[in-house]
């Protein structure tokens, strides 16, 4: 017989969604900003939406340490325990002792990815490898703008839905419908993860400085920590401007460009059909950038 578990399933999974910016544009057309944590597990479901723009936490970023502190202390474990059946649903939930055994299971499983993921890291593996290992017990954390989610909500806060995505859904939908978004003007910046804070003095002068506007430096700022998935180093400490700058530039000064963390900041337009990306009434920094799609490539011998 396998002992209770000691924690509850819902203690240790965590599915969260927060809006961190929600603007309207003169246009009509809604830019929302989301941050989510939810099981690494469905990612690859939640990524077929194409009418996101997306950046996440990554395994290859991580350090193994924290990776393995992290779900020790809150490993994911499934919403239930299916029964097999064909398909791609699960049948009706495990209850009682089969449950409990069920998730005792999966939890030694963690335990033995845990062993061998510090046996590789020991080694001297990098942690783009080891961390993989790891994966199915591991949250992540996502940054997610977009104009349009009724789509999505359509086809996750549905039966036939995974159970861990529909709960994300779900949470996604009940902000989305309490968020009061602010309104901007024709030419406004909606710049995620910029903060009443970086409007200070020291910011002006560095600004200043720099030879840049306020505007521009607080973009390439936004850029940067939405490639971060945070305003912090992912040890957690503060980060400078000097450092959001040098992120901003490793990105947008390579060749090619990574341009994906430009694709969350926005300038509000008036034309509601305006296409900008994949955003609907706004105009997408992205979409602005030179060379930010390569269109013809051929591999040098």
């Amino acid at each position: 017989k396998v002992s209770r578990i000691q924690h509850t399933t819902k203690e240790r999974s965590m599915i969260k969604a927060e809006i961190i910016l929600d603007s309207i544009a003169p246009s009509g057309k809604r830019l929302t900003t989301f941050v989510l944590t939810y099981p690494r597990f469905i990612h690859s479901e939640f990524m077929t939406h194409r009418a996101f723009s997306r950046n996440a936490s990554s395994s290859r970023a991580i350090p193994v340490n924290k990776q393995i502190e992290m779900i020790e202390k809150n490993p994911v474990v499934p919403i239930a325990f299916t029964k097999n059946q064909k398909g791609m649903q699960g049948g009706e939930a495990l209850v009682g002792e089969e449950a409990e055994q069920a998730e005792f299971y999966w939890l030694e499983a963690m335990k033995q990815a845990v062993h061998q993921a510090r046996k590789l890291s020991s080694m001297g593996v990098h942690k783009q490898y080891a961390n993989r290992i790891l994966e199915p017990w591991a949250h992540i954390t996502v940054v997610c703008t977009a104009t349009d989610f009724a789509n999505f909500f359509a086809l996750r806060i549905h039966p036939a839905a995974q159970p861990e995505i529909q709960a994300l859904a779900s949470a996604m939908y009940d902000e989305y419908e309490n968020s009061n978004p602010q309104k901007l003007e024709v030419g406004d910046w909606h710049l995620p993860f910029i903060v009443e804070g970086d409007f200070s003095e020291n910011s002006e002068m560095f600004a200043k400085i720099n030879g840049m506007t306020m505007d521009e430096l607080n973009l390439k700022r936004s850029v940067a920590r939405c490639a971060r998935v945070s305003y912090l180093n992912h040890d957690g400490s503060n980060v400078t401007i000097q450092q959001d700058l040098e992120l901003y530039d490793r990105l947008v000064g390579a060749t090619p460009i990574h341009a994906s963390p430009a694709e969350h900041q926005a300038v509000a337009a008036s034309d509601p059909d305006l296409r900008s990306g994949n955003f609907n009434g706004w105009v997408q920094y992205r979409q602005t950038l030179k060379d930010q799609k390569i269109t013809e490539f051929k591999r040098e011998n």
